[in-house]
């Protein structure tokens, strides 16, 4: 193995004590909250092919990957037949397809190989050698996984490894901040099924909701408001720096993404048309604003969310759309670098959560992007607005939010037209109004996933 990938590797030299030689799994272990995703189980451990992770930065797929390392050294995988390799290493096509025959070629010739390669999309033409190394043999007896931070990968692999992803029934693993029910099972509030909602567990939910529109799903952010009670201008600037450095990576204009970044900010959550989104801007083409905002999606930084077509179930091409981020997190990270402060935590977040137009705005968009992760997800616009419509089962299904403790009924006239419509409003009972069920927002939210 080249000298360069060995600190990745430790488990090669001494497999009992890889959880506290590896770095990534050393720093984690210093948290306060340690966080096992499903996918370390879900990862086929038996079945060649190439599967993909994919997620936007800072969200630990390392980690998980290495994790995943763990576990298969527990389940008696031998130490040689797992190799990780970061990409960020790699130049091209021609250095990945060296590097890992090369490295397959010193590993064990019975039983199944385990190859991650970390961080793909470093790589210049990385699917040529991915397709080369298939299509030679190479993979015939190798589990592969490949991650990323661009999501336009896994459609990549999808049009370009056609046969050659393995006999799985999933394939492409989609690796998401941490949901707000998966952040009260990490601080051992509930497992298993969601309990009752009583007097006392809505404290908590409330408690730990008002936590959530702080350091929103990021595990750094978690851990680091828990032991500081703060959140650092530091790691506010690691995200928006490696969103900057991926955006400019892309061949993509600094300028222009400010620009984007804080139009999205104005109209946050807000329905806008692209040409009014780009109305105010130095851009000259809403195609160019389009090119941007697609690719902050490929990212797992925005999230567009559609008017629906209620007969059709499908989203409306000619009606204005809302513009989000994936995460309270990410929001809270861009707007500490476009407006920079000395303390962004007292300056920007407090502000940001705790005014009530502000927070209404950041609660929808984490509701809206809770259920975008499992279900197509769109808002109605009609008369009125209904501000989440997911579907499924052939139907949609509308959710009025209403981040206040007070509903007005002139702002439920469109909710009050679907019988199977739902509030989620901030009060901690549930209780019926206009015979729609009205759901304590963090419960509803804690149930989703």
């Amino acid at each position: 193995m080249e000298v360069e990938f060995l600190p990745n590797n430790s488990h090669l030299d001494s497999p009992g004590d890889f959880a506290k030689s590896d770095p990534h799994l050393r720093r984690m272990a210093q948290n306060p909250y340690i966080f096992q995703s499903p996918i370390i189980k879900q990862l086929p451990a038996d079945i060649p092919g190439i599967y993909n992770l994919g997620g936007g930065r800072q969200i630990g797929k390392t980690t998980l990957l290495k994790q995943w390392m763990l576990h298969l050294l527990a389940t008696g995988v031998a130490p040689e037949a797992i190799v990780f390799l970061s990409c960020e290493l790699i130049v091209d096509e021609q250095s990945l397809y060296r590097i890992v025959s090369q490295q397959l070629n010193t590993m064990p010739e019975q039983g199944l190989l385990y190859l991650i390669l970390d961080e793909i999309t470093y790589v210049a033409n990385w699917d040529k050698a991915i397709k080369y190394l298939a299509d030679t043999g190479l993979f015939d007896n190798v589990v592969v996984v490949i991650s990323g931070s661009d999501l336009a990968m896994m459609q990549a692999a999808r049009m370009r490894f056609p046969g050659r992803r393995g006999k799985a029934d999933q394939v492409d693993f989609h690796y998401y901040p941490l949901s707000f029910q998966q952040v009260l099972q990490l601080k051992g509030h509930f497992s298993g099924e969601l309990p009752a909602l009583t007097e006392d567990f809505a404290d908590i939910l409330f408690t730990e909701f008002e936590n959530y529109l702080i350091h929103g799903g990021f595990l750094t952010a978690i851990n680091e408001y828990a032991t500081t009670a703060t959140i650092s201008q530091s790691t506010l600037a690691t995200y928006s720096d490696w969103i900057r450095g991926d955006v400019i990576k892309h061949g993509k204009n600094e300028h222009y993404l400010r620009e984007i970044l804080t139009a999205i900010i104005k109209h946050y959550s807000s329905q806008v048309s692209w040409r009014n989104l780009v109305g105010a801007l130095s851009i000259d083409h809403t195609q160019t604003a389009i090119d941007y905002v697609e690719l902050l999606t490929s990212m797992d930084t925005v999230y567009v969310q559609a008017a629906l077509i209620e007969d059709k179930l499908v989203a409306a091409p000619k009606k204005p759309r809302k513009f989000m981020f994936c995460d309270p997190f990410i929001l809270h990270a861009i707007t500490a670098w476009l407006t920079p402060h000395k303390d962004p935590f007292a300056e920007h977040i407090i502000p940001a959560v705790t005014e009530s137009i502000q927070s209404a705005k950041l609660v929808e968009a984490i509701v809206v992007n809770h259920f975008q992760r499992h279900y197509p997800t769109y808002y109605i616009k009609a008369e009125s607005e209904v501000d989440v419509a997911y579907v499924d089962n052939g139907k949609f299904w509308p959710i009025e939010v209403k981040w206040t403790k007070q509903l007005r009924p002139n702002d439920l006239k469109q909710i009050s037209k679907y019988p199977n419509g739902k509030i989620w409003a901030k009060t901690k009972q549930a209780r019926e109004l206009n015979d729609l069920p009205v759901i304590p927002l963090p419960y509803g939210l804690a149930e989703l996933g």
